[in-house]
């Protein structure tokens, strides 16, 4: 008996102590919001900083997971390839023609194949984005173009980067007339955009994205290694290196 009061007083204790700090916690608040304010803007910032650090440290986790693991494209031989065919760096590159993030890659991409010459090729693939609505048909001009020639067809895919606002401007218009400037045949063109063997490129690019992760865009693969968006140069970098080193 003598046991159960116990208990029971040092609980009621606690609870009136614990009622106590509440109060002076309060009333310590009240009587200074400035500093109240600053200790929680200062925690903030350390649970910012604790975050940031763990979400560094699962990046790196996942990144060397996918130098052990590395994704593998499928690359058909009669792709359009940028650069050497037998470099030992592929880029597998999923954009689309009319994101204004892709044209930051592309920037990124060319400052790649300027920085490692013949040690970097790069595989063009396509991931056209619903709301943008000349995406699908740049990469059905794209590949038409490629059945005629690659060379035409990586000058058809560097003017619509370096002269992106133009799509907003002209539309469909500016296609065409990137596609008279490269030299393509119209006629065949035309008949080709629509031909099994584009869409189904399309497509099954548009199905390896989505299998790879890549939802937005830009998505590239550096030797198998994921990059999701458009990070800068020195990211590649660090990836490349990396592969060339080992």
């Amino acid at each position: 008996m003598f046991k159960k009061m116990s208990i029971a007083i040092l609980l009621a204790s606690s609870f009136l102590l614990t009622g106590c700090i509440e109060d002076q916690v309060f009333k310590a608040i009240e009587n200074n919001p400035e500093k109240f304010f600053e200790a929680v803007k200062k925690a903030e910032g350390k649970y910012k900083e604790v975050l940031a650090k763990k979400q560094e440290q699962e990046s790196e986790k996942a990144l060397e997971e996918e130098f052990k693991n590395p994704k593998k494209a499928e690359i058909d031989e009669d792709r359009v390839i940028f650069g050497s065919a037998e470099a030992p760096i592929t880029i597998v590159e999923y954009s689309d023609f009319q994101c204004p993030f892709c044209s930051r890659g592309y920037d990124t991409v060319k400052k790649v194949m300027e920085e490692y010459g013949d040690k970097v090729r790069v595989v063009y693939k396509h991931l056209p984005l619903d709301f943008h609505p000349l995406a699908m048909p740049a990469a059905q001009y794209f590949e038409a173009i490629a059945l005629q020639s690659h060379e035409k067809a990586e000058k058809f895919h560097d003017i619509m980067f370096e002269q992106q606002d133009r799509m907003k401007s002209e539309g469909e218009d500016f296609l065409k007339a990137a596609a008279k400037e490269v030299g393509a045949d119209m006629s065949k063109l035309k008949k080709d955009m629509k031909s099994e063997e584009v869409m189904n490129r399309v497509k099954s690019d548009m199905e390896e994205a989505q299998k790879f992760g890549f939802s937005g865009t830009p998505g590239f693969l550096v030797n198998g290694v994921s990059v999701k968006g458009a990070y800068p140069f020195d990211h590649f970098k660090m990836i490349i290196d990396k592969h060339l080193a080992e």
